[in-house]
Protein backbone atom coordinates (compact mmCIF):
# COMPACT_ATOMS: atom_id res chain seq x y z
CA UNK A 1 0.00 0.00 0.00
CA UNK A 2 1.45 3.43 -0.93
CA UNK A 3 2.56 5.90 1.74
CA UNK A 4 1.43 9.53 1.46
CA UNK A 5 2.91 12.65 3.05
CA UNK A 6 0.36 15.27 3.99
CA UNK A 7 0.20 18.76 5.41
CA UNK A 8 -3.06 19.74 7.05
CA UNK A 9 -4.36 22.41 9.42
CA UNK A 10 -6.31 21.56 12.58
CA UNK A 11 -9.34 23.48 13.89
CA UNK A 12 -6.98 25.43 16.13
CA UNK A 13 -4.95 26.53 13.12
CA UNK A 14 -1.92 24.32 13.79
CA UNK A 15 -0.07 22.78 10.84
CA UNK A 16 0.43 19.02 10.95
CA UNK A 17 3.00 17.21 8.78
CA UNK A 18 2.80 13.44 8.85
CA UNK A 19 2.70 10.24 6.81
CA UNK A 20 -0.16 7.77 6.32
CA UNK A 21 -0.53 4.56 4.29
CA UNK A 22 -3.84 4.39 2.43
CA UNK A 23 -4.87 3.05 -0.98
CA UNK A 24 -5.11 6.42 -2.79
CA UNK A 25 -4.77 10.20 -2.46
CA UNK A 26 -8.57 10.57 -2.34
CA UNK A 27 -8.70 8.20 0.62
CA UNK A 28 -6.13 10.35 2.44
CA UNK A 29 -8.16 13.53 1.82
CA UNK A 30 -11.36 11.80 2.97
CA UNK A 31 -9.62 10.57 6.11
CA UNK A 32 -8.29 14.03 6.97
CA UNK A 33 -11.66 15.70 6.41
CA UNK A 34 -13.33 13.06 8.55
CA UNK A 35 -10.97 14.09 11.35
CA UNK A 36 -11.92 17.76 10.84
CA UNK A 37 -8.65 18.84 9.29
CA UNK A 38 -8.17 21.27 6.41
CA UNK A 39 -6.04 19.71 3.68
CA UNK A 40 -3.08 21.83 2.56
CA UNK A 41 -1.01 19.31 0.57
CA UNK A 42 -1.03 15.57 -0.10
CA UNK A 43 1.67 13.81 -2.09
CA UNK A 44 3.01 10.30 -2.33
CA UNK A 45 6.08 9.70 -0.21
CA UNK A 46 9.26 8.55 -1.98
CA UNK A 47 9.68 4.80 -2.03
CA UNK A 48 12.20 3.48 0.45
CA UNK A 49 14.26 0.39 -0.35
CA UNK A 50 13.70 -2.09 2.45
CA UNK A 51 15.42 -5.42 2.72
CA UNK A 52 13.13 -8.29 3.59
CA UNK A 53 13.30 -9.37 7.22
CA UNK A 54 13.19 -12.93 8.41
CA UNK A 55 9.95 -13.70 10.18
CA UNK A 56 8.26 -10.61 8.75
CA UNK A 57 5.35 -12.61 7.35
CA UNK A 58 2.04 -13.39 9.01
CA UNK A 59 2.11 -16.87 10.50
CA UNK A 60 -0.92 -19.02 11.18
CA UNK A 61 -0.23 -18.84 14.90
CA UNK A 62 -0.41 -15.02 14.78
CA UNK A 63 -3.79 -15.17 13.04
CA UNK A 64 -5.06 -17.75 15.57
CA UNK A 65 -4.13 -15.54 18.55
CA UNK A 66 -5.63 -12.50 16.78
CA UNK A 67 -8.88 -14.38 16.09
CA UNK A 68 -9.26 -15.71 19.64
CA UNK A 69 -8.68 -12.27 21.16
CA UNK A 70 -11.07 -10.72 18.65
CA UNK A 71 -13.77 -13.26 19.57
CA UNK A 72 -13.32 -12.56 23.28
CA UNK A 73 -13.64 -8.79 22.79
CA UNK A 74 -16.75 -9.10 20.60
CA UNK A 75 -18.33 -11.51 23.07
CA UNK A 76 -17.60 -9.03 25.89
CA UNK A 77 -19.60 -6.37 24.06
CA UNK A 78 -16.81 -4.14 22.73
CA UNK A 79 -17.64 -2.23 19.54
CA UNK A 80 -16.11 -3.70 16.40
CA UNK A 81 -13.81 -0.75 15.61
CA UNK A 82 -12.60 -0.46 19.19
CA UNK A 83 -11.78 -4.17 19.34
CA UNK A 84 -9.84 -3.98 16.08
CA UNK A 85 -7.99 -0.86 17.26
CA UNK A 86 -6.92 -2.62 20.48
CA UNK A 87 -5.73 -5.64 18.49
CA UNK A 88 -3.71 -3.40 16.15
CA UNK A 89 -1.93 -1.89 19.17
CA UNK A 90 -1.16 -5.12 21.04
CA UNK A 91 -0.36 -7.49 18.14
CA UNK A 92 3.35 -8.34 18.20
CA UNK A 93 3.55 -9.12 14.47
CA UNK A 94 4.14 -5.74 12.83
CA UNK A 95 2.74 -6.76 9.46
CA UNK A 96 -0.46 -8.09 11.03
CA UNK A 97 -0.74 -4.91 13.11
CA UNK A 98 -0.42 -2.78 9.95
CA UNK A 99 -3.01 -4.93 8.19
CA UNK A 100 -5.38 -4.55 11.14
CA UNK A 101 -5.04 -0.77 11.05
CA UNK A 102 -6.01 -0.81 7.38
CA UNK A 103 -9.03 -2.98 8.26
CA UNK A 104 -10.00 -0.44 10.94
CA UNK A 105 -9.88 2.36 8.37
CA UNK A 106 -12.03 0.42 5.89
CA UNK A 107 -14.61 -0.45 8.55
CA UNK A 108 -14.75 3.18 9.66
CA UNK A 109 -15.29 4.14 6.01
CA UNK A 110 -18.47 2.04 5.87
CA UNK A 111 -17.22 -1.33 4.61
CA UNK A 112 -18.32 -4.56 6.24
CA UNK A 113 -15.69 -6.46 8.20
CA UNK A 114 -15.66 -9.24 5.61
CA UNK A 115 -15.08 -6.77 2.76
CA UNK A 116 -12.28 -5.11 4.72
CA UNK A 117 -10.61 -8.46 5.40
CA UNK A 118 -11.01 -9.54 1.75
CA UNK A 119 -8.49 -6.84 0.73
CA UNK A 120 -5.73 -8.73 2.56
CA UNK A 121 -5.65 -12.28 1.14
CA UNK A 122 -2.15 -12.98 2.51
CA UNK A 123 -3.47 -12.68 6.04
CA UNK A 124 -7.09 -13.79 5.68
CA UNK A 125 -8.02 -16.67 3.39
CA UNK A 126 -11.25 -17.05 1.42
CA UNK A 127 -12.48 -19.42 4.11
CA UNK A 128 -11.79 -16.83 6.82
CA UNK A 129 -13.54 -14.03 4.93
CA UNK A 130 -16.61 -16.09 4.02
CA UNK A 131 -17.05 -17.34 7.57
CA UNK A 132 -16.79 -13.78 8.90
CA UNK A 133 -19.39 -12.69 6.34
CA UNK A 134 -21.70 -15.49 7.51
CA UNK A 135 -21.12 -14.46 11.13
CA UNK A 136 -21.94 -10.83 10.38
CA UNK A 137 -25.11 -11.79 8.52
CA UNK A 138 -26.29 -14.12 11.30
CA UNK A 139 -25.25 -11.91 14.21
CA UNK A 140 -22.97 -14.61 15.63
CA UNK A 141 -19.57 -13.12 14.80
CA UNK A 142 -18.02 -14.09 18.16
CA UNK A 143 -19.10 -17.74 17.74
CA UNK A 144 -17.75 -17.83 14.18
CA UNK A 145 -14.42 -16.36 15.28
CA UNK A 146 -14.04 -19.07 17.94
CA UNK A 147 -14.76 -21.75 15.32
CA UNK A 148 -12.24 -20.12 13.01
CA UNK A 149 -9.53 -20.16 15.66
CA UNK A 150 -10.22 -23.83 16.43
CA UNK A 151 -10.18 -24.71 12.74
CA UNK A 152 -6.92 -22.84 12.11
CA UNK A 153 -5.24 -24.54 15.07
CA UNK A 154 -6.25 -28.03 13.99
CA UNK A 155 -5.41 -27.38 10.33
CA UNK A 156 -2.01 -25.99 11.28
CA UNK A 157 -1.38 -29.05 13.44
CA UNK A 158 -2.03 -31.36 10.47
CA UNK A 159 0.33 -29.34 8.25
CA UNK A 160 3.07 -29.43 10.90
CA UNK A 161 2.69 -33.19 11.30
CA UNK A 162 3.15 -33.79 7.57
CA UNK A 163 6.12 -31.40 7.40
CA UNK A 164 7.60 -32.99 10.49
CA UNK A 165 7.47 -36.38 8.82
CA UNK A 166 9.68 -35.00 6.04
CA UNK A 167 12.39 -33.64 8.33
CA UNK A 168 13.99 -36.92 9.37
CA UNK A 169 14.37 -38.35 5.82
CA UNK A 170 15.72 -34.99 4.63
CA UNK A 171 18.35 -34.95 7.40
CA UNK A 172 19.42 -38.53 6.69
CA UNK A 173 19.68 -37.88 2.94
CA UNK A 174 21.70 -34.71 3.55
CA UNK A 175 24.12 -36.56 5.84
CA UNK A 176 24.43 -39.36 3.29
CA UNK A 177 25.20 -36.94 0.46
CA UNK A 178 27.83 -35.13 2.55
CA UNK A 179 29.47 -38.39 3.66
CA UNK A 180 29.58 -39.82 0.14
CA UNK A 181 30.93 -36.55 -1.28
CA UNK A 182 33.73 -36.43 1.33
CA UNK A 183 34.68 -40.02 0.51
CA UNK A 184 34.71 -39.41 -3.24
CA UNK A 185 36.60 -36.11 -3.12
CA UNK A 186 39.17 -36.68 -0.37
CA UNK A 187 39.49 -40.40 0.46
CA UNK A 188 39.15 -42.19 -2.90
CA UNK A 189 41.90 -40.14 -4.65
CA UNK A 190 44.40 -41.33 -1.97
CA UNK A 191 43.65 -44.95 -2.83
CA UNK A 192 43.76 -44.10 -6.54
CA UNK A 193 47.31 -42.69 -6.27
CA UNK A 194 48.43 -45.72 -4.26
CA UNK A 195 47.05 -48.15 -6.86
CA UNK A 196 48.60 -46.16 -9.72
CA UNK A 197 52.06 -46.35 -8.10
CA UNK A 198 52.05 -50.18 -8.13
CA UNK A 199 50.52 -50.45 -11.62
CA UNK A 200 47.81 -52.86 -10.46
CA UNK A 201 44.89 -54.11 -12.52
CA UNK A 202 41.80 -52.89 -10.69
CA UNK A 203 38.55 -54.83 -10.30
CA UNK A 204 35.38 -53.42 -11.86
CA UNK A 205 33.84 -52.10 -8.57
CA UNK A 206 37.03 -50.19 -7.81
CA UNK A 207 37.15 -48.67 -11.30
CA UNK A 208 33.50 -47.57 -10.96
CA UNK A 209 34.12 -45.83 -7.63
CA UNK A 210 37.28 -44.13 -8.96
CA UNK A 211 35.33 -42.99 -12.03
CA UNK A 212 32.64 -41.50 -9.80
CA UNK A 213 35.34 -39.68 -7.83
CA UNK A 214 36.87 -38.22 -11.01
CA UNK A 215 33.48 -37.07 -12.29
CA UNK A 216 32.65 -35.37 -8.99
CA UNK A 217 36.05 -33.66 -8.74
CA UNK A 218 36.16 -32.35 -12.31
CA UNK A 219 32.49 -31.82 -13.13
CA UNK A 220 30.96 -30.84 -9.77
CA UNK A 221 29.76 -27.59 -11.34
CA UNK A 222 27.84 -29.51 -14.02
CA UNK A 223 26.25 -31.80 -11.39
CA UNK A 224 25.11 -28.81 -9.34
CA UNK A 225 23.84 -27.12 -12.51
CA UNK A 226 21.81 -30.18 -13.48
CA UNK A 227 20.32 -30.42 -9.98
CA UNK A 228 19.38 -26.74 -9.85
CA UNK A 229 18.01 -26.86 -13.40
CA UNK A 230 15.96 -29.95 -12.61
CA UNK A 231 14.45 -28.34 -9.52
CA UNK A 232 13.67 -25.20 -11.53
CA UNK A 233 12.03 -27.13 -14.37
CA UNK A 234 9.99 -29.31 -12.00
CA UNK A 235 8.84 -26.22 -10.09
CA UNK A 236 7.93 -24.47 -13.33
CA UNK A 237 6.07 -27.53 -14.60
CA UNK A 238 4.22 -27.80 -11.28
CA UNK A 239 2.89 -24.27 -11.74
CA UNK A 240 1.01 -25.38 -14.87
CA UNK A 241 -2.39 -27.03 -14.44
CA UNK A 242 -1.46 -30.35 -16.15
CA UNK A 243 1.87 -30.48 -14.31
CA UNK A 244 0.32 -29.89 -10.92
CA UNK A 245 -2.35 -32.51 -11.56
CA UNK A 246 0.23 -35.09 -12.66
CA UNK A 247 2.65 -34.44 -9.77
CA UNK A 248 -0.12 -34.35 -7.16
CA UNK A 249 -1.50 -37.63 -8.48
CA UNK A 250 2.00 -39.12 -8.33
CA UNK A 251 2.42 -37.99 -4.72
CA UNK A 252 -0.84 -39.71 -3.74
CA UNK A 253 0.41 -42.97 -5.30
CA UNK A 254 3.71 -43.02 -3.41
CA UNK A 255 4.05 -45.88 -0.91
CA UNK A 256 3.63 -44.86 2.75
CA UNK A 257 4.15 -41.14 2.07
CA UNK A 258 1.17 -41.08 -0.28
CA UNK A 259 -0.95 -42.54 2.53
CA UNK A 260 0.07 -39.68 4.85
CA UNK A 261 -0.71 -37.06 2.19
CA UNK A 262 -4.07 -38.67 1.37
CA UNK A 263 -5.20 -38.86 5.01
CA UNK A 264 -4.07 -35.30 5.70
CA UNK A 265 -5.98 -34.10 2.64
CA UNK A 266 -9.15 -35.95 3.70
CA UNK A 267 -8.90 -34.47 7.20
CA UNK A 268 -8.42 -30.97 5.81
CA UNK A 269 -11.28 -31.32 3.30
CA UNK A 270 -13.80 -32.63 5.82
CA UNK A 271 -12.90 -30.17 8.57
CA UNK A 272 -12.95 -27.19 6.21
CA UNK A 273 -16.33 -28.10 4.70
CA UNK A 274 -17.78 -28.94 8.13
CA UNK A 275 -16.68 -25.59 9.56
CA UNK A 276 -18.09 -23.65 6.61
CA UNK A 277 -21.48 -25.42 6.57
CA UNK A 278 -21.95 -25.18 10.34
CA UNK A 279 -21.14 -21.46 10.13
CA UNK A 280 -23.94 -20.79 7.68
CA UNK A 281 -22.00 -20.71 4.40
CA UNK A 282 -23.98 -22.25 1.55
CA UNK A 283 -22.98 -25.73 0.42
CA UNK A 284 -22.02 -24.51 -3.07
CA UNK A 285 -19.80 -21.71 -1.74
CA UNK A 286 -18.41 -24.08 0.87
CA UNK A 287 -17.39 -26.65 -1.73
CA UNK A 288 -15.75 -24.00 -3.91
CA UNK A 289 -13.74 -22.61 -0.99
CA UNK A 290 -12.80 -26.11 0.15
CA UNK A 291 -11.58 -26.97 -3.35
CA UNK A 292 -9.35 -23.87 -3.44
CA UNK A 293 -7.83 -24.73 -0.06
CA UNK A 294 -7.41 -28.46 -0.73
CA UNK A 295 -3.69 -28.21 -1.52
CA UNK A 296 -3.89 -31.04 -4.05
CA UNK A 297 -5.18 -30.72 -7.61
CA UNK A 298 -6.65 -34.25 -7.68
CA UNK A 299 -8.77 -33.49 -4.62
CA UNK A 300 -9.56 -30.01 -5.99
CA UNK A 301 -11.00 -31.53 -9.16
CA UNK A 302 -13.00 -34.14 -7.20
CA UNK A 303 -14.53 -31.46 -4.95
CA UNK A 304 -15.39 -29.23 -7.91
CA UNK A 305 -17.11 -32.18 -9.61
CA UNK A 306 -19.10 -32.66 -6.41
CA UNK A 307 -20.07 -28.99 -6.52
CA UNK A 308 -21.30 -29.37 -10.10
CA UNK A 309 -23.15 -32.52 -9.08
CA UNK A 310 -25.01 -30.90 -6.19
CA UNK A 311 -25.77 -27.85 -8.34
CA UNK A 312 -27.51 -30.26 -10.71
CA UNK A 313 -29.61 -31.69 -7.91
CA UNK A 314 -27.52 -34.79 -7.26
CA UNK A 315 -25.41 -35.87 -4.26
CA UNK A 316 -21.89 -34.95 -3.16
CA UNK A 317 -20.81 -38.52 -2.49
CA UNK A 318 -21.03 -39.93 -6.05
CA UNK A 319 -18.35 -37.69 -7.68
CA UNK A 320 -16.06 -38.13 -4.66
CA UNK A 321 -16.32 -41.90 -5.10
CA UNK A 322 -15.41 -41.65 -8.79
CA UNK A 323 -12.19 -39.78 -7.96
CA UNK A 324 -10.80 -42.87 -6.16
CA UNK A 325 -9.10 -40.54 -3.69
CA UNK A 326 -11.47 -40.76 -0.75
CA UNK A 327 -11.73 -44.06 1.19
CA UNK A 328 -15.06 -45.96 1.06
CA UNK A 329 -15.72 -45.18 4.74
CA UNK A 330 -15.57 -41.44 4.05
CA UNK A 331 -17.92 -41.76 1.07
CA UNK A 332 -20.40 -43.81 3.10
CA UNK A 333 -20.38 -41.38 6.04
CA UNK A 334 -20.85 -38.37 3.74
CA UNK A 335 -23.77 -40.14 2.03
CA UNK A 336 -25.37 -40.83 5.43
CA UNK A 337 -24.81 -37.21 6.46
CA UNK A 338 -26.56 -35.99 3.29
CA UNK A 339 -29.53 -38.29 3.85
CA UNK A 340 -29.98 -37.39 7.52
CA UNK A 341 -29.36 -33.65 7.13
CA UNK A 342 -26.40 -33.73 9.51
CA UNK A 343 -23.63 -33.36 6.97
CA UNK A 344 -21.61 -30.84 9.02
CA UNK A 345 -21.58 -33.09 12.11
CA UNK A 346 -20.66 -36.14 10.05
CA UNK A 347 -17.81 -34.27 8.36
CA UNK A 348 -16.53 -33.13 11.75
CA UNK A 349 -16.49 -36.75 12.99
CA UNK A 350 -14.58 -37.84 9.88
CA UNK A 351 -12.05 -35.04 10.42
CA UNK A 352 -11.49 -36.05 14.06
CA UNK A 353 -11.01 -39.67 13.01
CA UNK A 354 -8.52 -38.78 10.28
CA UNK A 355 -6.54 -36.51 12.59
CA UNK A 356 -5.72 -39.64 14.57
CA UNK A 357 -5.10 -41.52 11.33
CA UNK A 358 -2.55 -38.91 10.26
CA UNK A 359 -0.73 -39.34 13.57
CA UNK A 360 -0.60 -43.10 13.04
CA UNK A 361 0.49 -42.74 9.41
CA UNK A 362 3.28 -40.31 10.33
CA UNK A 363 4.53 -42.68 13.05
CA UNK A 364 4.47 -45.57 10.58
CA UNK A 365 6.36 -43.50 8.01
CA UNK A 366 9.08 -42.56 10.49
CA UNK A 367 9.35 -46.13 11.76
CA UNK A 368 9.80 -47.40 8.21
CA UNK A 369 12.09 -44.65 6.95
CA UNK A 370 14.65 -44.97 9.76
CA UNK A 371 15.85 -48.53 9.04
CA UNK A 372 15.56 -48.03 5.27
CA UNK A 373 17.75 -44.92 5.34
CA UNK A 374 20.31 -46.55 7.61
CA UNK A 375 20.51 -49.65 5.41
CA UNK A 376 20.81 -47.62 2.20
CA UNK A 377 23.51 -45.38 3.68
CA UNK A 378 25.37 -48.41 5.04
CA UNK A 379 25.24 -50.24 1.71
CA UNK A 380 26.51 -47.24 -0.26
CA UNK A 381 29.34 -46.28 2.10
CA UNK A 382 30.22 -49.88 2.89
CA UNK A 383 30.22 -50.75 -0.82
CA UNK A 384 32.64 -47.93 -1.57
CA UNK A 385 34.98 -49.02 1.23
CA UNK A 386 34.93 -52.65 0.08
CA UNK A 387 35.57 -51.57 -3.54
CA UNK A 388 38.70 -49.71 -2.41
CA UNK A 389 40.01 -52.67 -0.41
CA UNK A 390 39.49 -55.30 -3.13
CA UNK A 391 42.82 -54.44 -4.90
CA UNK A 392 44.60 -54.59 -1.54
CA UNK A 393 43.25 -58.09 -0.98
CA UNK A 394 44.50 -59.05 -4.45
CA UNK A 395 47.94 -57.65 -3.61
CA UNK A 396 48.06 -59.65 -0.35
CA UNK A 397 47.06 -62.85 -2.17
CA UNK A 398 49.74 -62.25 -4.81
CA UNK A 399 52.44 -61.84 -2.15
CA UNK A 400 51.41 -65.09 -0.47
Amino acid sequence: MPVFQYTARTLKGELVNDKIDLPSRDDVIAHLRKNRMVVVQVRQAPTELRLPKLGAGIKTRDVVVFTRQFATMINAGLPLVQALDILAQQTENKRLAETTRQVVYDVESGHTLADALRKHPKAYSDLYVNMVAAGEAGGILDTILVRLAQFLEKNDAIVRKVKGAMIYPAVIISVAVIAISVLLIFVIPTFQNMFASVNLDLPLPTRVVIGMSNVLKHYWWAIIGVMVGSVFMINRYYKTAPGRLQIDALLLRLPVLGDVIRKAAVSRFTRTLSTLISSGVSILDGLEITARTAGNMVIHNAVMESRASIAGGETIAAPLQKSAVFPPMVISMIAVGEQTGGLDEMLSKIADFYDDEVDAAVSALLSLMEPIMIVVLGVIVGGMVVAMYLPIFDMVNAVQ
